[in-house]
């Protein structure tokens, strides 16, 4: 799905998007829907102002909550990840956030569904993403260890928050091809895990160690 987006002035320019794409380029990711998508959505408007000229920079940031933005690496390594090269018709987020990573989905993905547990940043994200036009999102607020079973199965499932294990839920929600992709393990030893689900089980593999805030229970 393409967009005209604000090109943005100064530390939010198109020449400064070009520079964070070359490092992305640099550190492996080949996705060319991806790099687009990346170089599309405009991540100083899902930051508070004040953080603005840092938006491009390949590093996570604060959004209140004790949540943040995700470093542009890792979105776009998770979503390479999920996509591995092929258009996803429906795709389910668990952790909506200050919704960069859903705007990034919704770039290359038919349907993204999206659940937030906080409902403060589930109203926020929803007008934000409104307003700039990403009609292909639906959000619920919810518990996102539950996933969202009205609109399964998916074609992937990404998860923006660490678990110890990947949620039974979220594994019976996925179509047979799909896969979800999402950090797994203690706050110290975390792994981007892939888990695709094939006509006789589920193949579980890691890509690299992160670092993510917990999934927790429940909403507030």
């Amino acid at each position: 799905m393409r967009r005209e987006l604000k090109t943005g002035i100064g530390m939010t320019s198109a020449r400064t998007r070009e520079r964070l794409l070359k490092r992305l380029r640099d550190s492996g990711i080949r996705d060319s829907g991806v790099l687009d998508a990346i170089r599309q959505v405009p991540r100083h408007l899902f930051v508070e102002e004040a953080l603005a000229s840092r938006a491009y920079e390949d590093i996570a940031l604060p959004i209140g909550h004790g949540q943040t933005i995700s470093q542009p690496y890792v979105v776009a390594l998770m979503t390479q990840a999920l996509c591995a090269g092929e258009r996803l018709r429906r795709v389910l987020e668990i952790g909506t956030g200050c919704g960069y990573q859903t705007a990034v989905l919704a770039c290359i993905a038919d349907e993204v569904f999206t659940v937030e547990r906080i409902a403060s940043l589930y109203r926020q994200t929803r007008n934000r993403l409104f307003d700039l036009r990403y009609r292909n999102v639906q959000f619920l607020h919810g518990d996102g260890f539950a996933g969202w079973t009205d609109h399964a199965p998916y074609d992937g499932i990404l998860a923006t928050a660490a678990a110890e294990t990947v949620p039974e839920p979220l594994l019976e929600q996925i179509g047979v091809g799909g896969r979800v992709v999402m950090p797994v393990g203690q706050d110290s030893t975390q792994r981007l895990v892939i888990v695709q689900r094939t006509a006789e089980g589920y193949e579980r593999r890691e890509i690299e160690s992160v670092k993510f805030v917990r999934l927790m229970s429940g909403t507030s």
